[in-house]
């Protein structure tokens, strides 16, 4: 007689069964569509900014030679730059360039649009991180305090709706007029010299630039750790005698990671397009003040440089936080 021995139950799925397996196909077919997503819409983009400027009304030659110049001067300097080729040879030859790091020639400061960048994008790329860091940790510490504490919520939502209304262009005027001008803490413009330095003088463009960014974190972060609180499991530990604060770590927060992590990715992403206003309201050296330098003066290969940086950024960023999601949130798998 041959006795069985009993087995072992089973604690969770196998490593490498079919459910596994098809978890993984799912996931890597989630990771290529939105590659091949971010990638079609950056090529997509970069038409619509080439084209849009091409035939945006004003002469870029006109604006280089000067008024005085003859009609032969001009349209040597046409045929010089290519402007007389059609369209698509034109965005085919900016566009297989572009792939090799060569944006072409400045139009207005006569030299290579990369050497232009890279004189500058240190600049915006300090007030960008400065701006970011107060935005994560000040919106959602206001949205955490506002969803958490009734007694507060309705004070937190005001300083939202002020924070949101208040244009960064404002803002700066405000900050510059207080702690500029009046008390003296801050430089009123410039980007300064030195990590130290440039710290200083980016202080009052980063605060300018995280509020409005700052308050829709805010105002998401608070409606989601709301909506999580209020739900029948926080009631039912509530109930059961467990810390309050156990489950808001270990439960509240977590489900509540998803949207606040899409707003905070969001934020940060248009933090970049932002830069423009309040660099040119703070005289900083970034290209966000190159792009309005250059779109006054008609500086296309400037424009659309800047223009496609500032949608790779977007886009690339909104495709991590999609995949993020993929893999935090077990749904979304599930959905693929």
């Amino acid at each position: 007689m041959v006795i069985e021995q009993p087995t072992k139950p089973s604690t969770g799925p196998v490593v490498g069964t079919p459910k596994n397996r098809g978890i993984r196909v799912v996931v890597a077919k989630q990771i290529l569509s939105a590659v091949v997503g971010a990638i079609g819409t950056i090529l997509a983009a970069s038409v619509v900014i080439f084209v849009g400027l091409s035939f945006a009304p004003g002469d870029p030659v006109a604006q280089l030679l000067g008024g005085r110049s003859t009609d032969e001067a001009r349209a040597a300097k046409r045929a010089e730059l290519g402007l007389d080729d059609p369209v698509y040879q034109r965005y085919w030859d900016w566009l297989t360039s572009a792939l090799h790091g060569d944006f072409g020639t400045s139009l207005t400061y006569r030299s290579d649009v990369t050497s232009l960048l890279g004189a500058r994008i240190g600049t915006t790329l300090l007030l960008v991180v400065m701006a970011a860091v107060l935005v994560v940790v000040v919106g959602v510490g206001i949205g955490l305090l506002g969803g958490l504490n009734k007694r507060v919520r309705g004070l937190v939502a005001a300083l939202i709706g002020l924070g949101i209304a208040v244009p960064s262009f404002v803002a700066a005027s405000m900050l510059t007029g207080i702690f500029a001008v009046r008390l003296g803490w801050f430089p009123t413009f410039g980007s300064g010299q030195g990590l130290a330095d440039s710290i200083w003088h980016l202080t009052l463009p980063s605060i300018a630039l995280s509020i409005g960014f700052g308050a829709y974190v805010a105002q998401l972060s608070s409606a989601a750790v709301a909506e999580e609180s209020e739900k029948e499991y926080v009631t039912t530990s509530r109930g059961r005698g467990v810390p309050m604060r156990y489950t808001v770590r270990a439960h509240v927060l977590r489900n509540a990671a998803l949207p606040v992590l899409t707003a905070s990715g969001l934020a940060v992403a248009g933090l970049v397009a932002g830069t423009v206003i309040v660099e040119q309201a703070f005289a900083v050296d970034g290209i966000g003040a190159l792009l309005i330098q250059s779109v006054l003066s008609k500086d296309y290969t400037v424009v659309s440089a800047i223009s496609l940086i500032i949608v790779i950024v977007f886009v690339v960023t909104t495709a991590i936080i999609d995949l993020v999601q993929l893999m935090l949130d077990p749904r979304e798998r599930s959905a693929g």
